[in-house]
């Protein structure tokens, strides 16, 4: 498992409070929009400062032929689950977290103060089953499911996406929480920067000449944990599986030798090629666990170059982007957004912060 924090900071201390900015509740996109590449875009010039406003399918325009596009290409799955209690009949939900062996998951539970271990609960119409099996320290719960046929199927049926906390309203397509690239079953969560991509925009791109490189990272629900110290350095993150094959380490590390920029499609990817880094520049290709914690001061290896969505007030992803854009000039362009109407968090409009 690796666990990294930026250097360089040693007599700077950055406060949680550094990362507040005022948002109106009205600007957090509750619904996607009718076409997913109709979001407005935000470009964000460091060397100049200079901000520019944008619709997403300019991104065409600002990548050249010899860049490399990296994108999570990990698949959201209907992790929320709706049982009744078979000693007394009270409705609980389950939030699927990590699958362990023999059909045992690791799960928020509500309520949970009475989900204690032994209790047995009844999914749908029989056709999923559980038993809680222990209760960890963080009172996180494990379940082990009992089911006849193909769990991951059932699981389509009896489950619902797990959208983020902010987003009240109901998703009615559940594919608009999913990539178009979505490919291996794992993640709590969506890559949301990715969400603005088409399969016409990716063509674009590779009829320019830009590569387009997978990694997977399946994203917990840790992504959404508030900062709850002061001191941003005593922050721990949250562990994260992710692996990355030979043929796409070395279209990036081609990329990249070649001149190229490596601009990542989204925090998640950005993390995962930062975590997979050997320190001399060079991805390596890898399968582990990581709780690479980016904040300012960390010198990337990988990545130059990032798109992502609005996030949240002192949030550990928008930390993520003031390493890269300088905090100020991150901070400036948010109340801009503000001022200009942009949509906010995973159904939002989104970031392009370049040379």
């Amino acid at each position: 498992m690796k666990q990294v924090v930026c250097g360089g900071l040693e007599n700077i201390r950055l406060k949680t409070s550094d990362f507040y900015f005022e948002l109106p509740e009205e600007q957090i996109a509750q619904d996607p929009l009718t076409e997913r590449s109709s979001s407005r875009l935000m470009v964000l010039h460091r060397k100049t400062g200079t901000i520019e406003h944008r619709k997403f399918t300019d991104i065409v325009e600002y990548l050249r032929p010899g860049d490399c596009l990296v994108r999570n290409n990990t698949k959201v799955i209907p992790a929320r689950l709706f049982g009744t209690r078979e000693d007394t009949g009270g409705v609980i939900e389950f939030l699927l977290l990590k699958r362990h062996e023999d059909d045992v998951w690791e799960t928020l539970v509500k309520p949970g103060k009475k989900a204690r271990t032994g209790v047995k609960v009844v999914f749908g119409e029989g056709e999923l089953r559980g038993e809680i099996v222990g209760v960890q320290e963080d009172g996180n719960r494990r379940i082990r499911f009992s089911y006849e046929g193909i769990f991951e199927e059932i699981l389509d049926r009896l489950g619902q996406m797990p959208l983020p906390p902010y987003i009240t309203h109901k998703l009615e397509d559940k594919n608009r929480y999913q990539t178009v690239y979505a490919r291996y079953d794992g993640s709590a969560a969506a890559p949301t920067a990715g969400l603005h991509f088409t399969e016409e925009l990716f063509r674009e791109l590779e009829e320019k000449g830009v590569a387009v490189a997978n990694v997977t990272l399946h994203v917990g629900l840790g992504t959404f944990r508030p900062v709850k110290v002061e001191d941003v350095t005593e922050h721990h993150m949250h562990s994260e599986h992710y692996f990355i094959e030979p043929a796409e380490a070395e279209k990036i590390n081609r990329a990249k030798k070649a001149g190229g920029r490596i601009i990542c499609v989204g925090t998640t990817s950005c993390r995962t090629i930062e975590s997979a880094a050997d320190g001399d520049g060079v991805l390596r290709a890898a399968e582990e666990n990581t709780e690479i914690f980016i904040y300012p001061g960390y010198r990337f290896q990988i990545m130059d170059e990032l798109i992502t969505n609005f996030h949240l007030p002192e949030s550990t992803l928008l930390m993520l982007v003031s390493a890269l854009a300088g905090k100020e000039f991150v901070l400036r362009a948010y109340e801009e957004a503000v001022r200009e109407g942009y949509r906010f968090f995973s159904f939002g409009d989104a970031m392009y912060i370049t040379e």
